[in-house]
């Protein structure tokens, strides 16, 4: 593999789907027809990937020795592979900090979702990761970051109705992550791991799951009853993924599931079109 090729998976690029909960606001609030509006969205999913890259070669970084214990981040992170070495590393990540400062001297109104979520993430990797129900609570809490991002960059507040949403079904893949991980790989790979069973994460799980469901389907009913017809897509996407991550082995990587299973991929194409359509109708 080529430096350059391993230095590109060094930033995690497929990890970035994550940071697409940053247009959640763009389509609630259908201004996607809105040629500034979508700029603005776009620059904060830009900002959000390089904040996100930055974050994960520092946990790179500091879990070297762990990941090489791991059967599958041993072969697929460069670190831990050995691909890359951690000078190197550490040169691209001061790079990235670099630019993303300029980044956000250029939008101040993300200063708070962004340092948030850079703080949020650092604490996690110092602490947060090994106290059990806390570490899939951060995770969850990363998604929200950026939903407000979103917010942030249409100048709009952030509905209580996405928060709840949002956050739950954030909470629901990592309950996922942490059940699969158990299932999966035991509890050596990660020392939180070791303080939960697998009874528990499918309880946690199906706790995070329901919320998610219900929370979704009261917001249709009460706010946007033209979406009405999307909570059957959004209860099989639901059913789907747990599905894939617990026959498939598909859980412990949400974005390898989420772009890998075709099923997932119509779903959430289906329920795309839905909501634009439902939302700002071409009339």
């Amino acid at each position: 593999m080529s430096q350059a090729l391993a230095l590109f998976r060094l930033l995690r690029p497929r990890q970035w789907i994550k940071n697409a909960f940053v247009f959640a606001p763009l389509l609630f609030t259908g201004r996607y027809t809105d040629e500034a509006s979508l700029s603005e969205t776009f620059n904060a999913f830009v900002v959000f990937c390089i904040a996100s890259s930055s974050v994960y070669i520092l946990n790179d970084l500091r879990d070297i020795e762990s990941d090489r214990l791991h059967p599958k981040k041993s072969k697929t992170r460069p670190l831990a592979a050995g691909l890359i070495k951690p000078v190197v590393a550490q040169m691209c990540l001061l790079f990235l900090v670099i630019v993303l400062a300029l980044a956000l001297f250029r939008n101040p109104e993300l200063v708070p979702s962004v340092l948030g979520y850079i703080v949020l993430n650092i604490a996690y990797s110092l602490y947060l990761k090994h106290q059990p129900v806390l570490d899939i609570f951060t995770i969850a809490t990363g998604f929200v970051l950026r939903i407000f991002a979103g917010a942030s960059a249409l100048s709009v507040p952030l509905s209580s109705w996405m928060f709840v949403t949002g956050f739950s079904l954030a909470l629901y893949l990592a309950a996922m992550k942490r059940l699969s991980e158990i299932k999966e790989t035991g509890t050596e790979s990660r020392k939180v791991l070791e303080m939960y069973s697998q009874d528990l994460m499918e309880k946690f799980t199906l706790i995070a799951a329901i919320s998610s469901l219900t929370f979704y389907s009261l917001f249709t009913l009460t706010t946007r009853p033209e979406l009405i017809g999307t909570i059957p897509l959004v209860l099989f996407g639901v059913m789907r993924y747990w599905y894939v991550a617990d026959h498939l082995k598909g859980g412990e990587s949400p974005t390898d599931a989420l772009s890998r299973d075709w099923q997932l991929i119509l779903t959430g194409l289906i329920w795309l079109v839905l909501v634009v359509w439902g939302i700002n109708p071409l009339t």
